[in-house]
Formats: C-alpha cells, structure tokens, sequence
C-alpha cells in the first residue's frame, strides 16, 4: 500500500513539473553559460521539447545586473511578439468550434465598415476611409502578414494608416493586422480578446504568471531589459491588451504554449494542419524593412503560416517566431520531425548572437532561416 500511495504521489508530481520527462536536451547548462560570457549577455531563459513534452526550462544569468537580482524560470520578461502566435491560438480555437471563419471577409464579421471604428490609439481606421480595400480582408490574409500594411502607421511619414498592396498579394510583416483581428474579437464576437486569451491559453494550459496586461504581482520578481549598448532599460508595465505584442509571461509558462502548439492541443486537426502549412511564398530577402518596392522571386522553403513563419529543415518541416525590441531578444523553433522545439527568451537584446549556436545544441543541425529574420546574410554576429 506505501509503495502505490509513493507511485501516486511521484506521478502527480511529475504531472506538475515543468520538464515531466528525462531527455537529453542536447547541452550543459555550462554551454550556455559559456556563450552568454563571451556575449555578456545579462540574462537568458530556455526550454527544450522532445515529441510534444517538456524536457528542460532553465535561466542563467540575471533579471537586473545592477541589483544582483538572479533569473529564474519564474521570472516575468516582456513576450514581445511572441504574443502574436499565442493570439493566433486563441483565434484557431474559436475557428475551431465555428464561430470564426478564416476566410470570411470583414463585411460580414464587422457590424460597421471598418473605417467606422475610431476607437482610440491602435484601432482608430478611419485613415483607410475612401479605400475599399479593407473589404478583401480576412482573418487568414491577416494572420499571414498579407494585410498590405506598413508594420505600424507611425513609421509612415504622415503617421496614416495605408495599403502599400492589396490584400493578400505579398507577405510583409505588420502588427496593424493584429489591431484588426483583435477588432473581429472584441466587436465581431463580442469577446473581451483578454478574458479570452486567459481562459483559452494561459489559464487552459498552465501558464500562471502569463498576461496580457500589467499585473502588481509580477513586479516582485520580473526582468529589466538589456539595449546592444548593455543600457538597463525598466521593464514596461502595459496597461492595455494588445494583440500585437503586450504578452508578460515566464519560460516555464512558454514551455508549456509552445509543447501545446507543437501538439496541436484545443485545436482541430485540420486547423492544426493549417498553422503550419506554408500558405503565402516570402519574397522578400529579409523580414525587415516590411515593405520593399519591388517584390522579388520567392525565398526558396520560405512562408508564411497562421500567426508563425514555415521554412524547410533537412528533418522536414519546421516553423518559428520571434519577438524584438530595443531590450528584449526571443525565439521559438519547432520541428515537427519528433515534435522538438527550443525556446530562448532574454532580456538582453544581445542574446539573438546566440541563439543559432542554441539551437543547435538543443535541435541539431537545421536549417532555421537566420538570416532572413536578422538580416544577416552568410555567418551571423560571433559572440
């Protein structure tokens, strides 16, 4: 009877841990300490996941130099875009029950015509009034960066909201398409998009310290950010929900989002299928600027998928997404050969010199499309 009621407590206790499984992650922790020395890197956080589960969640280094404040795999650092693929889930989900259809045009999933809505910084489109191009939106068009949008309208020189291209001609990259997805949700649905994403994502799968605004309780143990300069720069309390990118979470909650998507969990598998599967050729050679003049022939293997980008490994398919700023370096790779994924998230810009080296270590070789997502055409940066 003692030894079942220890089998039964060891595997509650394995169900709540964040690494259930022992798997060889493919490196030492002193690797990347290594690295992030020869980087100086402030600080880094990863996960490994091997056939859909969670092997390894560590963090080295510090959440505030200054301070000596360590960084823990608990520790709340800024999701950047990185939210763009957890709002994806949550859109894939509702598609999944039927009450969103990735191809319906916002005609029918607004009850206004979208240059109606002026509601504020982000989801004011009146800019777009006059153009009837709006019309030929839709949820997949959007989610694959087709939109025809500059990233943001303030790096417009008039600060206006314009199409460059019409929808669904091209990809190039835009968080103004996620303004309007958050807008099918919040005035199509009737949904609050942050409710939803916390009891469809964060609360669904585990994930505790996870939000999509500012929460007090994170202030006790969260990451400052680190510029290319080693410039210290206070985390962001976001006040708002903002689907673009206003995620707070930890690499224990992100193990968990990310082992869920390479699973497929609380989606169809038809709609799973369709995440992945490349969907619009890239032409562009890099991922920024957004916009180029003249589109060129397709990046070969290259493509965009639902909220992530598709690129072919030498082991099969494989798909990612990153999320950026001044401060803040994070990148999530699947491969769908052996469900194997690494996370990395870093409050330190200079970590992305990293991450083709741990990736590696975590998923051998591969041929994840670097240069395309840093601009860095042949070998990237040595650390």
């Amino acid at each position: 009877m003692k030894a079942l009621l220890v089998a039964v407590v060891t595997m509650f206790l394995a169900g709540c841990t964040s690494a259930p499984r022992n798997a060889d992650p493919g490196f030492a922790d002193s690797d990347i300490e290594a690295l992030m020395a020869r980087g100086q890197v402030v600080g880094l956080a990863l996960a490994v996941i091997d056939e859909g589960q969670v092997v390894k969640v560590a963090s080295y280094g510090k959440r505030n130099l200054e301070r000596g404040l360590p960084l823990q795999p608990d520790t709340v650092m800024y999701g950047a875009s990185l939210t763009k693929t957890a709002f994806a889930y949550m859109l894939l989900q509702l598609a999944s029950e039927g009450r969103l259809d990735l191809d319906a045009p916002l005609t029918k999933l607004l009850p206004k015509p979208l240059p109606e809505y002026r509601l504020g910084e982000r989801r004011d489109f009146s800019d777009l009034a006059g153009d009837e191009r709006w019309r030929q939106l839709t949820p997949r068009i959007l989610l694959t960066h087709a939109g025809g949008f500059a990233n943001f309208r303030w790096l417009e020189p008039d600060e206006k909201l314009r199409f460059h291209f019409s929808p669904g001609e091209r990809y190039a990259y835009s968080a103004e398409g996620m303004y309007i997805l958050q807008l099918i949700v919040e005035q199509g649905l009737g949904l609050d998009a942050g409710a939803e994403m916390q009891a469809r994502v964060f609360d669904r799968l585990g994930m505790p310290n996870t939000s999509m605004q500012w929460r007090p309780d994170f202030a006790a143990n969260l990451a400052d950010g680190y510029t290319l300069e080693g410039k210290m720069v206070p985390h962001d309390e976001r006040g708002s929900v903002t689907a673009a990118g206003s995620m707070d979470t930890t690499i224990a909650d992100q193990a968990r989002l990310w082992a869920a998507l390479v699973r497929g969990d609380a989606i169809s598998p038809q709609l799973r299928a369709e995440m992945v599967r490349p969907q619009l050729p890239i032409t562009s050679a890099g991922q920024f600027p957004t916009l180029v003049s003249r589109p060129g022939a397709p990046v070969p293997h290259l493509a965009a998928g639902l909220g992530v980008v598709t690129f072919r490994d030498r082991s099969g398919p494989g798909w990612f997404k990153g999320g950026h700023n001044d401060s803040t370096g994070n990148m999530a790779i699947c491969l769908e050969a052996r469900r194997r994924c690494v996370v990395m998230l870093s409050n330190d810009v200079r970590a992305e010199r990293l991450f083709p080296a741990i990736a590696r270590m975590a998923l051998g070789e591969n041929d994840m499309p670097w240069g395309w997502e840093y601009g860095w055409y042949g070998t990237p940066p040595r650390p």
